[in-house]
């Protein structure tokens, strides 16, 4: 996981989702691809995917759990986490997370 993206674009306008409790600003790599950057405040949330995405958690603590699954598993900053395209996941966060999110 590295420090910083160099040679980007960032929108200036925030992605703000869920009344303020997920807020983000996009960002597109030199090669073409898509990353969000924000965090998520304390909250139970459900997220729908259309592209297979990699959470990846700089700082905070959370639950998540898969479309189809039973089963929460916990991850932390430091950690990282796949999503199936074309589905959902439901995260309980317990500490502000510091995310990136990767498309595709």
């Amino acid at each position: 996981m590295s420090e910083q993206f160099d040679n980007v674009s960032v929108t200036k306008k925030a992605n703000i989702y869920f009344d303020g409790k997920c807020v983000s600003h996009n960002v597109v790599m030199a090669d073409g691809s898509k990353k969000s950057v924000g965090v998520i405040f304390p909250s139970n949330l459900v997220f729908n995917t259309g592209a297979p995405e990699i959470m990846e958690l700089n700082a905070g603590k959370c639950r998540i759990r898969l479309q189809g699954e039973d089963e929460w598993k916990e991850y932390e900053g430091g950690q990282q986490f796949n999503v199936p395209g074309n589905s959902s996941f439901d995260i309980v966060t317990l500490e502000t997370l510091d995310y990136v999110c990767h498309f595709g």
